[in-house]
């Protein structure tokens, strides 16, 4: 009985763990980051007036409930955004820049905008965000910013822990572009 019971277990154990479902897609529990395990802060659904956008997680590497210590947190962090509808990459690109804008004085955008730039250009190159597709925004220490798309890298690595973390301000800053949004990234019930 004991060792049905240690056997029930290991394939417990051996799953792969889903955590959420938002819009008919699975949000995985858990994300490695380079060498570095993530958990599965939140997720939640992007909306814009009665489309939605992309489902999207927030991994760290140790659930935070307060934005401040999520975007401040050290080590590997992870957005996943999965699309929901096709949008060109301008426009994906434009959003994220007008979702840092009010999280933001001018100064700090300055300072910004070659890294803005590079973004903008990794995503010129798709030409379009389509439905289905996975883009992953990595935040890897000593690194930078790594962009994937359905599992491949595109561009080189985005220096600069503050623009991951202006990235980050886009969805969980004062002003953030979904109040909802931030409230399930940061694991609040939805």
């Amino acid at each position: 009985m004991v060792s049905r019971i240690f056997l029930i277990a290991a394939l417990l154990l051996a799953m792969p763990l889903q955590a959420a479902e938002v819009a008919g897609v699975k949000i995985d529990e858990r994300a490695r980051v380079g060498d570095s395990d993530l958990v599965l802060n939140g997720a939640g659904l992007r909306k814009r007036v009665f489309f939605q956008v992309y489902a999207m997680g927030l991994y760290l590497a140790e659930k935070k409930p307060a934005a401040a210590d999520a975007i401040a947190l050290a080590g590997p962090k992870r957005v996943a955004i999965h699309m929901l509808r096709d949008v060109d990459a301008a426009t994906f690109t434009d959003a994220l820049v007008e979702g840092m804008r009010p999280n933001h004085d001018e100064a700090t955008m300055k300072t910004l905008e070659p890294r803005i730039a590079e973004l903008a250009a990794i995503m010129a190159q798709l030409k379009e965000a389509k439905s289905g597709m996975q883009i992953l925004l990595d935040w890897r220490p000593g690194t930078g910013t790594i962009i994937s798309v359905d599992g491949k890298p595109r561009g080189g690595p985005i220096g600069g822990e503050d623009f991951y973390r202006a990235l980050l301000r886009v969805w969980l800053g004062e002003r953030p572009v979904q109040d909802d949004l931030k409230k399930a990234l940061l694991g609040e019930p939805q």
